[in-house]
């Protein structure tokens, strides 16, 4: 009899699948022969869903470039039947939905191709969807599986266009080949070149936002992110490398050992290499494995030999040909290795799921923060975007740990932004709020401090109790009217969104002028930087008034009317303190040379945030151009030496004498050290003796990387004094905290203006620093300005738009571009 059910189950599975087609059958070429395209691989994705009642397929959003973004539900033809029971039961053991449920089905949920060129994995994606449900049926009984099968379509199709479009046929196995060196800027990142695998916490792409409207649905137990490393690298997978974050459970520890070893036993059966707990670590908050980490799942990271170099095959160092089809086969294996890891433990999984959202042991209770409503409105979007819930205090003073001081301190709570512990994601508010993350070890991948008040310049307390807050969100709704006659607005100047204000205004021909001390009218203070929109500027502007209120209303900026250009301290409106913008025009390098991610970062500044244009100019066209044409250039991250040799470089220091404005980021800087005319000098380290140094020397083989961590900073948080009366500074107090990522040192100009700095000891207030490193910092630029003719360098030693997630950094490029030095609109 059991038999027969099992003969009649196997006929309606064979009669079911009988259209259903492999994805070579439909793409119509082998598997890892070629590199599928995009709109290809979403095709497949909706054959099998057409053709298979295990499978839904949904689109979440699109990219930049209008290419889908999709995934698959994948499980048993019951549990298709029942899924939004299956999902609001997750749910509500974890006490994001109300409700009691114990459930014994888990979640797998898999991404692929979080970096474009890393392509094997989407080839692999659609092999494991048509095995989940042709071959190993059994497991999906109890697991339901979602398949994200290309998070980066824009960056994938980079990569896949261009080696389609360049590779030999046969494929070429040398490394020499063409096909086997991409150009600038690679298929690893998204439209506006980031790295989308450090976007998930901050959430600045419009994959990430999107992706996690759906991942917040469903919480996964078990989330795996594939990705693939140097072709000499074998594969990796868990468990990870220390440092893990301490709020990491043992569970989540163990189980990623018992999956790395269910891997093992296929590779070892296949004579795959492998390697584990050697690199990648579970610390920084922004990945695709310690994201959901620190939600609740195993998250993991796999990583295949290849990347974008091996194309459809290569010669490896050690004499391998390593190809495609190898690299999807690996990425297979783990897939479905994976999901039968999930399916034998799935009554665990979910109880242990259920434990971690319970919150136990955390110090702080409630993160309470102030400031500018701008930067707190900035802060809830982001919490929105993680479905965390926050509220705001009544009042009372808040004891605890002041973020400012770095010490235990105080402060009155009356209106302020309070975000408990006490809620189901708690422990990734420890995460993301917490003053300094606890590091055993300081070999990490990434940066070791992004605390979201220092990220955001807002005063905060970390309290041990609990603050009551009122979780009724009253939003404040600005609303402006026109001035029937008087001498025109003032706005307030302490937010990057008075600068996209500002930008709006300039490129609607309004004219602008900022003041360089404070104001006083009828009574009220505005700082230094305020913005002052006079009729006399406009006077031939017919529809003036409706234009400014209208403008500010559309960016909710409260506008003062001022009747009189008659102040109250002296400074008038006709005032030599209040200056003219002249609305710049902006340059900026791309190109070899330039690091793809600053220049990324800076590119999305300008166009989805300060909205304000910048003309991007290609370093191999920069000596045919005529900077004349510009009076603003900036130069992202980079590598200038062959760019700026000795002839472009005379000509861009004439441009500047003729009153042009430079702004070099982060290790652009270093190209104009030493040069002759620059005012920039490396920063001796006097400290180092000729001891040291025979010590550094002498230090054994296998101690070499751990005594390297001396002269690391690994993304480190510096409170920095600023020149609050130069106009770089503006909008900013006496002192900001810096997000350092390296020991990068200069001294103080001498004819310049040191604008922000590191006086005496550096002041680490959160991550990691080598002794050697920090010590290197002391008295040490930080942001500058150098005079040279009529024009200025600008020089931002820190990169202020580093993964656009630090946000208090922001202003310093919009007071760079529009305050720094008189920029003449005749240039």
């Amino acid at each position: 009899m059991t038999r027969g059910i099992t003969l009649l189950l196997l006929l309606i599975t064979t009669l079911t699948n009988a259209q259903l087609q492999s994805p070579s059958e439909f793409l119509g070429y082998e598997l890892g022969s070629e590199f599928s395209r995009h709109a290809d691989v979403v095709r497949y994705f909706e054959h099998v869903a057409s053709e298979s009642n295990m499978v839904n397929y949904d689109f979440y959003g699109k990219t930049n470039e209008r290419r889908p973004l999709s995934y698959a539900i994948i499980s048993s033809e019951e549990n298709i039947k029942n899924i939004e029971k299956i999902r609001t039961d997750n749910l509500k053991q974890t006490g994001i939905e109300s409700g009691t449920a114990n459930p014994e089905t888990a979640i797998v949920w898999l991404s692929y191709n979080v970096h474009g060129n890393e392509a094997s994995s989407t080839e692999a994606a659609m092999i494991t969807l048509y095995k989940l449900i042709t071959e190993n049926q059994q497991w999906l009984k109890n697991t339901v599986v979602i398949i994200d099968p290309c998070i980066n379509p824009d960056g994938r199709d980079r990569y896949a266009n261009w080696y389609n479009q360049v590779k030999s046929t046969p494929y070429n196995v040398l490394q020499s080949a063409t096909e086997h060196s991409e150009p600038w800027p690679g298929g690893r990142p998204n439209h506006y070149l980031f790295d989308l695998n450090r976007d998930w916490a901050w959430a600045t792409q419009v994959e990430s936002q999107q992706r996690l409207k759906i991942y917040n649905q469903w919480m996964p137990q078990i989330h795996v992110d594939f990705h693939e490393q140097g072709i000499n690298d074998p594969y990796y997978f868990a468990p990870a490398a220390e440092p893990y974050h301490e709020i990491i459970t043992p569970f989540q520890r163990e189980f990623q050992i018992e999956i790395g070893k269910n891997h093992a036993r296929y590779f070892d059966d296949k004579g795959w290499l492998f390697f584990t707990g050697e690199l990648f670590d579970l610390l920084y908050p922004s990945y695709g494995d310690t994201y959901p980490m620190f939600m609740g799942a195993i998250g993991m990271t796999y990583e295949q030999a290849g990347h974008g170099r091996a194309g459809l095959g290569i010669n490896t160092d050690e004499g391998f040909v390593l190809t495609l089809e190898d690299r999807i086969a690996h990425h297979t294996t783990t897939g479905l290795s994976t999901v039968e890891m999930a399916s034998k433990n799935a009554k665990r999984l979910n109880s242990e799921f259920q434990k971690f959202f319970k919150n136990d042991g955390l110090k702080y209770k409630s993160y309470v923060l102030n400031g500018n409503p701008d930067k707190i409105l900035s802060l809830t979007k982001l919490l929105d975007k993680h479905d965390i819930t926050y509220g705001f205090s009544s009042g009372g003073t808040v004891s605890g740990f002041n973020f400012i001081e770095a010490k235990n301190g105080s402060m009155n709570s009356q209106g302020a932004l309070v975000v408990s512990t006490n809620q189901p994601k708690g422990k990734m508010i420890k995460v993301l709020f917490e003053p300094e993350a606890k590091l055993d070890d300081p070999l990490t991948y990434d940066i070791t401090a992004w605390s979201i008040p220092y990220a955001y310049g807002l005063d905060a307390v970390a309290s041990t109790s609990l603050v009551k807050a009122d979780n009724k969100i009253i939003k404040r709704q600005v609303l402006n009217t026109e001035l029937p006659s008087g001498a025109g607005y003032i706005a307030g100047w302490d937010d990057i969104s008075d600068a996209t204000f500002l930008a709006a205004l300039l490129q609607k021909g309004i004219r602008v002028r900022f003041s360089e001390k404070e104001l006083q009218f009828g009574g009220q203070s505005f700082g230094r930087g305020s913005l002052v929109i006079t009729k006399s500027d406009n006077r031939t502007n017919k529809d003036f008034h409706k234009t400014v209120v209208k403008i500010a209303n559309e960016n909710q900026k409260e506008l003062y009317a001022a009747k009189s250009s008659f102040s109250d301290n002296r400074i008038d409106f006709g005032s030599a303190n209040i200056k003219i913008i002249n609305a710049p025009k902006i340059a900026m390098l791309k190109g070899k040379g330039v690091s793809s991610l600053s220049f990324g970062a800076a590119w999305h500044f300008f166009e989805t945030q300060l909205q304000y244009p910048v003309t991007n100019i290609d370093t191999d066209d920069f000596k045919q151009i005529d900077l004349s044409e510009f009076n603003t250039l900036i130069l992202p991250e980079g590598w200038y030496s062959d760019v700026l040799n000795d002839s472009t470089l005379s000509i861009v220091k004439d441009w500047i004498k003729e009153g042009g404005k430079l702004i070099t980021i982060g290790r652009a800087v270093s190209a104009f050290k030493d040069k002759d005319g620059f005012g920039l000098k490396k920063n001796e380290d006097k400290a180092k003796d000729s001891v040291a140094i025979k010590k550094g020397k002498l230090t054994p083989y296998d101690q070499r990387e751990r005594e390297s961590v001396k002269d690391f900073i690994t993304g480190s948080i510096y409170k920095v004094t600023l020149d609050a009366s130069h106009p770089l500074a503006f909008g900013y107090g006496s002192s900001y905290f810096s997000l350092k990522q390296g020991g990068s040192s200069y001294a103080f100009l001498e004819d310049g203006y040191n604008v922000g700095y590191i006086n005496e000891d550096a002041v680490s207030v959160s991550g990691f620093s080598g002794i050697d490193a920090k010590a290197g910092l002391k008295n040490s630029l930080v942001f500058g300005e150098d005079r040279i003719g009529k024009g200025s360098v600008v020089y931002l030693v820190d990169d202020v738009l580093f993964r656009s997630f630090w946000e208090n950094g922001k202003l310093f490029i919009a007071n760079a571009i529009f305050f720094v030095n008189d920029i003449k609109s005749d240039m």
